[in-house]
């Protein structure tokens, strides 16, 4: 098998972090079979290498929820219809204009459409 013949890597360098706090880079290398979007591969990366990566979605493919939105190499792209290029570096962070909740996941609802915490308690007075 010649360097042509041979499977390539897909790498993810994945902003992590929760909330305001500080941000690190992990770095996951995935098969290039594994992902045909990069939504397809942060699911292989929570399925087979780990568990604890953050990312929202709602559907696959359909390009319509908007709920996948981040930023990979630093464009604003839907994860679920964006494609890796194996053998590429690829940046991975979360919506630069919004509030990161955890990892790749931002605040997406209006603040007037968020539950408050006195309204999320349940008691009615």
């Amino acid at each position: 098998m010649n360097a042509e013949q041979a499977p390539k890597t897909i790498y993810l360098n994945v902003q992590r972090g929760v909330g305001d706090g500080p941000s690190r880079t992990q770095r996951y290398e995935l098969p290039e079979g594994a992902a045909a979007s990069l939504l397809d591969g942060l699911r292989w990366v929570r399925q087979n290498l780990d568990d604890t990566l953050a990312v929202r979605y709602s559907c696959i493919n359909a390009n319509a929820c908007k709920e996948c939105m981040m930023v990979l190499d630093g464009k604003v792209v839907y994860a679920c219809v964006v494609r890796m290029q194996p053998g590429v570096e690829h940046q991975v962070a979360p919506l630069p204009n919004k509030a990161r909740v955890r990892d790749l996941i931002s605040q997406i609802a209006p603040v007037k459409e968020r539950l408050q915490a006195d309204d999320a308690s349940g008691d009615d007075e």
